[in-house]
């Protein structure tokens, strides 16, 4: 099923896609077409500073064409500072496209390139997925730009993913997010505000190395109706496994969303070898058969809701970068649940049954992934 962006009705005005300004705090994209012309377009109209964080960042025909925005408005005298992981996007981010975009002035930092005296900094990746332009508008979500989030260039297997662009204050934190991690300090987190229903969050910050993973295990104690879970990488920690079980068994309806077709078959396996465990418990499991699902989403109790870059995973949680936008924001999390129920209409779930009968091959594959969990 083909979703367009949907608009959460709220009050601030956001410009996105050309010609249109929507009354809106915030704006959800599922198509990876419809949101990549919106930020070309919000390129196109930045008056002063445009900020791109990427984990890929590809010079494919989605790419170029950001590319190309950015290094007009570069030449026009913005600032410009483009922000990609040297794992992520090596290969897609040549030698020959990185030099065209310093020739126009854009700044680019390319995140723990390989070094011979720090390899273990190496594991370390730059996971965030960040728009900002002009301290106004922002993008935030698990689209990377490459062309498999594109129906028009990859064609009906495009990934199915979710990205979210609101204005105000978040964005304005959303930048200083930005530029904080710029300047080499990762770990700069905003001060929590007490206004408002939503904020944005490193996965980590200089009080807590695990500020995210803490504000999960938090809301799943607390959660007294639904947890709905959406993330292709299911590989989480024994604290929040228990967290789970601990919800289910106490009569939560918990659901996991994951991917039956992946880009990962090793997280895959590490993700397959606690379903037992987590069935046996109460925990619903269901695989998205269509296509790749990439989208991060958790909702609970239908009044808070999380979306960012950020999967349910080791190296999310612990290892990487990330940033995510945490909100009770109704209509928000009303669009996030319908979406979440659309895509459970494409996917099967895991009985303990079927579970029982995946055979011994896959069973050997369940003691690696187990094995491999941290590191994946």
């Amino acid at each position: 099923m083909k979703r367009h962006s949907e608009s959460i009705q709220r009050g601030s005005l956001l410009t996105t896609e050309a010609g249109e300004q929507c009354p809106t705090e915030f704006k959800l994209f599922t198509e990876g077409d419809e949101l990549y012309a919106a930020m070309a377009h919000s390129i196109r109209a930045a008056t002063h500073r445009v900020v791109l964080a990427s984990y890929i960042l590809a010079a494919d025909e989605v790419g170029t064409v950001l590319l190309n925005e950015l290094m007009h408005q570069s030449r026009r005298g913005l600032d410009v500072r483009v922000h990609v992981d040297a794992l992520g996007s090596r290969g897609s981010l040549p030698r020959r496209n990185r030099r065209l975009l310093r020739a126009a002035g854009v700044r680019l930092q390319r995140f723990h390139r390989w070094s011979w005296r720090q390899p273990m900094r190496y594991n370390r990746r730059d996971h965030r997925k960040l728009l900002v332009v002009d301290g106004q508008i922002a993008y935030l979500g698990g689209f990377n730009i490459h062309r498999e989030g594109s129906q028009r260039f990859y064609g009906p297997t495009r990934w199915r993913d979710s990205h979210v662009c609101f204005g105000g204050v978040l964005a304005a934190e959303a930048e200083a997010l930005f530029d904080a991690f710029w300047c080499g300090h990762p770990d700069w987190a905003p001060h929590a505000r007490n206004e408002g229903d939503s904020q944005i969050i490193p996965n980590t910050s200089r009080t807590c190395r695990i500020q995210l993973r803490c504000a999960i295990k938090d809301q799943l104690a607390t959660a007294a109706k639904s947890i709905l879970l959406v993330t292709p990488y299911f590989v989480p920690d024994r604290g929040l496994r228990k967290q789970l079980i601990l919800a289910a068994r106490r009569g939560v309806d918990v659901c996991i969303l994951t991917t039956k077709k992946t880009d990962s078959a090793p997280a895959q396996w590490a993700a397959r070898a606690f379903y037992g465990e987590l069935i046996e418990n109460g925990v619903r499991i269901f695989e998205y058969a269509p296509r790749l699902l990439h989208a991060k989403v958790l909702l609970i109790d239908d009044d808070w809701g999380s979306i960012g870059t950020a999967n349910f995973d080791y190296r999310s949680l612990f290892i990487n970068y990330e940033v995510t936008l945490i909100s009770r924001n109704g209509p928000l999390i009303n669009q996030l649940k319908k979406n979440f129920l659309d895509d459970l209409q494409d996917s099967a779930e895991i009985t303990g049954m079927l579970w029982k009968r995946r055979g011994f091959i896959r069973g050997i594959y369940d003691v690696f992934g187990r094995l491999l969990r941290k590191w994946l």
